[in-house]
């Protein structure tokens, strides 16, 4: 049975093809030997103090910055709003990335810096699992660099967003 075919023909084969037990494509743990998604199980690993670090930046005209170190913006607190919404986005991280695992996060602290040229944010999440928690980390940066993004469209047309990157994960 094809992805597209309905319940119809071919349901015998897919009976079938459920019975079979999947294994991963080689060097990718999302996808199984056909090509179809999953999520990892985790069931056998054991539980370690994970830490995941990330950064980002956003690109901002010298006026907008000099709004929003003079906290004059309309939108408010750019900074603290950003660095909310990086912890809020952590939270739910599973819900923006369709295969990643709910997790207990034990800690979240994410920071935004006024920079020369623009806002750096940066990202720390930690939890004790079975997985890391490296999507929480860069979730979090990529929501507050697009809540300064959101809050500062009105006054600058030419904001970029980029440099989002993994610093560090640890497991132990």
């Amino acid at each position: 049975m094809s992805r597209n075919q309905g319940p119809g023909k071919g349901a015998s084969a897919a009976k079938k093809r459920v019975n079979k037990k999947r294994t991963e494509a080689p060097g990718l743990s999302h996808v199984d030997v056909e090509g179809r998604a999953r999520m990892v199980d985790v069931g056998a690993k054991p539980d370690q103090h994970r830490v995941a670090r990330a950064r980002g930046v956003i690109k901002l005209a010298p006026k907008t910055l000099e709004l929003v170190a003079g906290k004059l913006l309309k939108t408010g607190d750019v900074l603290t709003v950003a660095e909310i919404a990086g912890v809020q986005a952590a939270k739910r991280t599973c819900e923006w990335i369709p295969l990643c695992h709910t997790l207990l996060l034990t800690g979240i602290r994410v920071q935004a810096f006024l920079e020369q040229d623009g806002i750096s944010v940066t990202s720390e999440v930690t939890c004790y699992g079975r997985t890391g928690v490296e999507m929480e980390a860069l979730t979090a940066v990529s929501a507050a660099l697009l809540t300064v993004y959101d809050m500062c469209k009105a006054v600058d047309k030419g904001m970029s967003i980029g440099d989002i990157v993994l610093l560090e994960k640890i497991k132990e």
